[in-house]
């Protein structure tokens, strides 16, 4: 539902944007402004407030989804607790900016704030005018973003970007979005979202992207590219994309309870790990068609003395309680295709995880020579060869079955059941978001009965009420 509270509004015009602006400039916390619907072409709309926790200023469409921006319009926010929501921006070009941006200029950053509710999209016709542009920058701390759709963009640019540097902190939220189809654009720069950059890889944004579908975004191998540290990938659902979750750069994140449903779909990918002190947990990976950097779960071979944007040796991964299962691959640990690279991951530990493969021949577990000190313990690997006998891995078929909801689960008997010890150090609950027990089950599932608490997202559960 869109976002409205009780409280006095003022209306205005389609396409009146200056009034708007003044309505807001001189709003209190709690106070509304109302956006007619109908088309607001070719409109800078800039939004600066200064709300409450208790009491933002709210911007809104009258009509949810019925305020639509088109042609060479931008919207900006600025200031603090200020809420936009129900607006949709359509087929935007000409304006040479990108479509919204929380911060007025280089000077004053969104706080706070919060875009709710809006869309934006192109026509499956529609070619924009600029050869590269962004629809959402994100600036400033601790804003929001929340059940918005973003469909169909074709030139390049991140679809959603998180700034870093200077005032831009982070810690914000994307929660319950739908990131909707994006072709191939051949090149890099097509990522659904991105968090940082190479400059600001090493800054702790501590961003929490949570509950998000992301379906047949293929705009290149980065679905998603971390590039910064402390962030959280949690409960998000990615369908037949033909891209990764890719920590790309920075350091200490944590990508937990997500679900990787390839349907069999080429080069559909998983996750790919690159720096130091990350957390893979608890996420089910089924159907993925995709080798290489695009395989389920691959650790990235490192470059000695990587410059910034290359590739930092994997340290002290931790990656546990994962399922693969009927997967072109399985665990990659030491890939990369650039010859510079010659650092294995090192000092990381595989715990409890479960891979199920497809056939015999199957290529389930990749081990570089070079590896040091890796820590295997109550892995169970079945449906294929094994290729080596490592201490910590039972090849052994895991004794999944198909539950109602689709996915596999253990079954009783199954070898996983209560085999591991000490998975409370790593994580206490699984992906349903049920209680671990002591000791736990291997892989992403704990056995247990009722219903999930998280489960696979559909376009039901996320993006616009209005839609």
């Amino acid at each position: 539902m869109a976002f409205t509270p009780d409280v006095d509004a003022a209306t205005f015009a389609a396409g009146d944007a200056e009034s708007a602006r003044k309505a807001l400039a001189t709003a209190k916390p709690g106070d509304e402004v109302v956006l007619a619907a109908g088309e607001w072409k070719d409109v800078d709309l800039r939004l600066v407030g200064h709300g409450t926790a208790t009491a933002p200023i709210v911007v809104r469409s009258d009509k949810p989804g019925g305020t639509v921006f088109t042609g060479a319009s931008r919207i900006r926010l600025g200031g603090e607790h200020v809420t936009l929501s129900g607006v949709w921006m359509k087929d935007i070009s000409g304006s040479k900016a990108d479509w919204l941006e929380f911060r007025i200029d280089s000077k004053l950053r969104a706080k706070h704030c919060r875009v709710i509710d809006c869309s934006f999209t192109e026509s499956a016709d529609f070619n924009p005018a600029e050869k590269e542009s962004r629809w959402v920058g994100i600036y400033g701390q601790g804003n929001t973003l929340q059940r918005c759709f973003f469909s169909g963009k074709k030139n390049k640019g991140t679809t959603v970007v998180v700034w870093l540097g200077g005032e831009d902190t982070g810690h914000h939220h994307l929660i319950g979005n739908h990131f909707g189809e994006r072709p191939r654009l051949g090149k890099n720069g097509g990522e659904a979202l991105r968090v940082g950059d190479s400059k600001s890889s090493m800054m702790d944004a501590e961003c929490l992207v949570e509950g998000n579908l992301f379906e047949r975004c293929d705009g290149e191998t980065e679905c998603i590219s971390n590039k910064s540290c402390g962030n959280v990938y949690r409960a998000n659902t990615f369908r037949e994309v033909q891209g990764t979750l890719t920590l790309r750069h920075g350091n200490r994140c944590t990508v937990e309870g997500n679900f990787f449903l390839g349907n069999h779909r080429s080069t559909t990918g998983g996750i790919r790990i690159i720096g130091e002190g990350h957390r893979v947990l608890n996420n089910y990976l089924e159907g993925l068609e995709g080798d290489g950097f695009r395989s389920p779960i691959v650790l990235v071979k490192g470059i000695p003395g990587s410059p910034a944007n290359g590739y930092f040796q994997v340290k002290e991964a931790t990656v546990a309680f994962n399922t693969i299962i009927d997967c072109k691959y399985g665990l990659l640990v030491g890939y990369n295709d650039v010859k510079e690279a010659t650092l294995a991951p090192s000092h990381c530990q595989f715990v409890g995880n479960v891979v199920m493969a497809r056939s015999p021949q199957s290529k389930i577990l990749l081990i570089d020579a070079g590896n040091q000190e890796i820590d295997w313990r109550g892995n169970v690997f079945g449906g294929a060869t094994a290729v080596a006998e490592i201490p910590g891995i039972v090849w052994r078929d895991p004794g999944l079955s198909q539950s109602g909801d689709g996915l596999w689960r253990p079954s009783k008997g199954s070898p996983g059941l209560d085999s591991v010890e000490g998975a409370s150090s790593i994580t206490r609950i699984d992906m349903d978001g049920d209680e671990r027990g002591s000791p736990a089950d291997a892989g992403a599932d704990e056995l247990a009965t009722g219903s999930p608490k998280s489960r696979p997202l559909t376009s039901k559960d996320v993006g616009p009420g209005w839609r």
